[in-house]
Formats: structure tokens, sequence, C-alpha cells
């Protein structure tokens, strides 16, 4: 069956039955520090976690509580302290802000996940983070996507609507992240809101399929973050009839649900830490598709490519080394690569391009890497961004 329109609005907004807030409670100097996520009826709830040993403790902590029945009724977060590397103390603390959440908002602890972001190693105050809870309300406002960043430029945000079950679906999704991005399901936090009806083991593993080919294809240093999840919830109050994989609608659903993903994984990549240009690479020709997806993570994770770009000099050695440095199957005599639709690179040998052509082609925002491993029908996708001077400023006074 043909699936159904789905419509990206130009405007966020949450979807039937969700509120939050943002707010400055003291953890920064000037930014909304604060915020928190909530539904007016338990929803269904799915996460994926960072794959870091030194897993943070909301992280932890909200991985546990999601898996108990896969219910959350709230979410509550705060950047510039991401409460890891922090033993004892910081578990407490999460449980405390969980606690705390859970009391002001009238729900049990346990309907509620914990998400923080920023320096690792330091202990929460709690203090702050007690009047700071104090301060929020339910409102709809969309202050919380706010609240979470840290070197992001701007809040990273997306609403789609589809038709499920002769029912209006919305899906909003926010998240944040510039720096230390390398997700394994960087530091990244996603957030993902719907009034569907679906249960939230079928939440779960429509989830953790598609992060694999978004969320955990981009990169932008290579650093595996403590902290990063994404959480989905569904409240049901769209009163679709359940989604289930042999339902006709459940593909236009799963679609939505992938292009609200793969939008804050490129937002992520594009908003990098010093970044000016958003790089794509596109792989056709692999032998699999675990193939087309490692290759094209390589490509776009390559320092000396990321150089390269950020530099505008079509150095398309780095792009072939990127992909030999893997243990994907590629016909090496018959590699193909295209810069923004300009020949780079044919037969494995350079391509016959203009420099001037090129060069211009390299001063777009976006690149758009196109390779063909000439190796099979599989495919694979991945976003990054090119490495400035501004990262190295950045992460050389993160602390100050």
């Amino acid at each position: 069956m043909t699936e159904k329109t789905i419509t990206t609005l130009t405007e966020f907004k949450w979807p039937q039955g969700f509120a939050s807030d943002g707010v400055h409670a003291g953890l920064r100097k000037e930014r909304k520090d604060m915020g928190w996520l909530y539904s007016q009826v338990p929803a269904q709830a799915a996460g994926c976690y960072t794959t870091n040993q030194f897993q943070a403790a909301p992280t932890a902590l909200t991985k546990k509580t999601i898996n108990v029945k896969h219910e959350l009724q709230a979410m509550v977060m705060n950047s510039a302290n991401a409460n890891s590397c922090t033993g004892e103390q910081g578990e407490k603390d999460a449980a405390t802000m969980q606690a705390l959440a859970a009391e002001k908002l009238g729900i049990a602890p346990e309907l509620v996940g914990v998400a923080s972001t920023g320096l690792i190693g330091a202990n929460l105050p709690m203090d702050i983070v007690k009047a700071g809870i104090a301060q929020m309300e339910l409102t709809q406002n969309t202050a919380v996507t706010e609240a979470i960043l840290t070197t992001d430029l701007h809040p990273k945000t997306i609403t789609v609507t589809c038709e499920v079950g002769g029912q209006t679906v919305t899906i909003s999704g926010f998240c944040k992240g510039s720096g230390m991005i390398h997700p394994k399901m960087a530091t990244m936090l996603g957030f993902v809101t719907s009034d569907a009806n679906i249960a939230g083991t079928q939440l779960q593993a429509l989830l953790s399929a598609e992060v694999d080919s978004t969320f955990n294809q981009i990169t932008v240093d290579g650093d595996t973050s403590t902290n990063d999840m994404v959480v989905v919830m569904a409240n049901g109050l769209a009163k679709n009839p359940e989604l289930t994989p042999d339902q006709a609608d459940y593909s236009t659903f799963a679609t939505a649900l992938h292009q609200v993903l793969a939008f804050l994984a490129q937002a992520i990549a594009a908003d990098g830490e010093g970044a000016t240009k958003l790089v794509e690479a596109n792989v056709k020709g692999a032998a699999n598709g675990a193939d087309g997806q490692k290759v094209a993570k390589t490509i776009v994770g390559s320092n000396l490519l990321k150089a390269a770009i950020f530099g505008e000099d079509a150095n398309w050695g780095r792009v072939m080394s990127a992909i030999g440095q893997t243990d994907a199957q590629v016909d090496i005599h018959h590699v193909f690569v295209w810069l923004n639709g300009l020949a780079l690179v044919e037969n494995s040998r350079s391509a016959a391009f203009d420099e001037a052509e090129m060069k211009k082609a390299m001063q777009a925002e976006k690149i758009v890497l196109d390779v063909d491993l000439n190796s099979g029908a599989a495919t694979g996708q991945a976003w990054g961004c090119d490495l400035t001077y501004k990262y190295v400023q950045i992460n050389a006074s993160y602390r100050n």
C-alpha cells in the first residue's frame, strides 16, 4: 500500500497532551539551563543510550526506568553539568531530580526520566536544581529546547504530521549536540514526542532500528559521550488504532519517525562545534548494508578529509584513504566519487575535473560526497561537518 502524505510543519508544536517549560535556574550564567517535558497521561516510551562504559547517572537511571514497563509521563533535564563520573552521590542526585519533578507534577517517580548534559566530573548543585524545578510550570512554550543546549548555536526542532488509521498523528522532536559527537547510541540528547497509539515494546523496536540509520550515522569529532540518549514518548491521544507492523499505516508512521530522527541527526552534524559546512556521504554499490554504512561514516569522520573540506581543497586522496581503511568489500580498481555532482574520482583515479569549478562547488554550505564501491547493490549514508580552527578554540577552553 502506498504511504500516505507526511507533512513537515513550518513551526514547531507539541502533539496532543504534551506540555513543557524551560527556565534559568542558575547552573549557567545567563542562558536557560533546566527544563521538563510532560504528557497529561502516561505515555509509551522507548530509549537508546550511549555505549560509553562510563554511562552517566541520569542516563543509567532513565534506561532503568523505561525498561521496567516502557512507560514515562515526564522527562526532567538540565544543561551545564553532565552528572557523569560522580559516583554514588551522582546516582543519588539523579534520583533526587526524578523525585522532585515527580512531586511537583503529582505523578509517580517511576514515570519520570532524567537527562543531563555539560561538564563531566562535577557534582550537581542540588540547591539550584531544586529551585529550578520549583520554578517550572506546564506551558505550551518551547523553552525546554533551549534549556538543554551547551555549545550549540541554536535549538534543533522539527514537527511532522501524518494520517494513521483515519486520525492525524503528530510527531515532534528536539535535540542538542554540537561537540563530542560520535554516537554509538555525542554529547547529544534527543527527545521525540507523539500522540500516536503504539505499544512501548513496538516503539522500542522501531526506535532501535531507526537510530542505526540516523543518529548512529553522524560524527563531529569521533568522541562518544557518557550522556547520549534518545527518548521517544507516545501518549496515544490521537486515538488511532494501535500501530502494529501488520497494520496498513505502520509504514507511514515508521517513515515519519525516520524523517524526524534523520532531520535531527543532520541538524547536529551541521551545528558541529565551529563547523562551517555540513558533509553528507552517500554510498552505493556496497556488498551489504553494514559495509555501506561503515564506509559512509568513516568518510565523514576522517579528520584529514574534514580539514580539506574546511580549506576547500579537492584532495580526493583523503576520500580514498578513508574508504580503504575500512574492512568493507571494495572493487579497488573501480571506485567512483562525486562532490556536489562533479566527478572527482573515476575508476579509482583522478577524474579530469576543472580545479576552478571544483573550488566553487566546495564553497557551498553543504558538501555531498557520492561514492560507488562497485561491489554490490547496498547503500549507506552518514553526516558530519568540517574541522575548523574554531573547534580547537572551543575545546581548548571548555571549562573556562
